[in-house]
């Protein structure tokens, strides 16, 4: 397989190619903790049917199991796709590897979208666009909120980091909380 590409920190990049396999011959993770509705899957399926199937789903090279992407393997099947892009993956230990599987879930859930700013984005896609194409469980349009305009100002739109003077991590500022030195301080007698 060669050696895995590295970037300037060392830490080994994982997914360095992708390989069309059967769908028959996946075999899903019988311990993935994240549940996959009927209608998610439907919502999946029809999203591939408009747009074709474009995140591989990851196969441990140690186990066989999917460990990221039992929900694609389910929409896939159900769109008719015989064959599917997987992106083989090597893991240190069955730990490493359940880790990865609820990750691959767990920090999608941190994010938050923007649903002023898609509701302006809908008025530009036209009112022919599927809005069950955005995959957001129960979307509807806002008409109160899509009078929301997204800047014209480019440098407006662009997201702002700051970085923690004490762990030097980075973080989205509409995310950040500053805390004051003397709020952390308790009152003494």
């Amino acid at each position: 397989m060669g050696t895995r590409a590295q970037i300037p920190n060392q830490i080994k990049v994982q997914a360095t190619s992708i390989t069309m396999v059967p769908t028959k011959e996946l075999t899903p993770n019988p311990v993935n903790r994240n549940k996959h509705p009927k209608k998610q899957i439907e919502n999946l399926a029809k999203q591939y049917e408009y747009q074709g199937m474009r995140n591989p789903i990851v196969v441990s090279n140690q186990s066989g199991l999917v460990v990221a992407g039992n929900g694609r393997l389910l929409a896939a099947k159900k769109a008719g796709l015989e064959e599917i892009p997987v992106s083989f993956q090597d893991f240190v230990s069955a730990e490493q590897e359940y880790a990865y599987g609820i990750a691959d879930n767990g920090t999608a859930i941190w994010s938050d979208l923007d649903y002023v700013a898609i509701n302006a984005d809908l008025q530009e896609l036209g009112p022919d666009f599927d809005i069950d194409m955005l995959g957001i469980a129960d979307f509807e349009l806002d008409f109160d909120k899509s009078n929301a305009q997204p800047s014209k100002d480019k440098s407006k739109n662009k997201l702002t980091f700051l970085e923690c003077p004490h762990c030097k991590e980075q973080f989205e500022q509409s995310q950040a909380t500053v805390i004051s030195e003397s709020s952390t301080k308790k009152n003494k007698l």
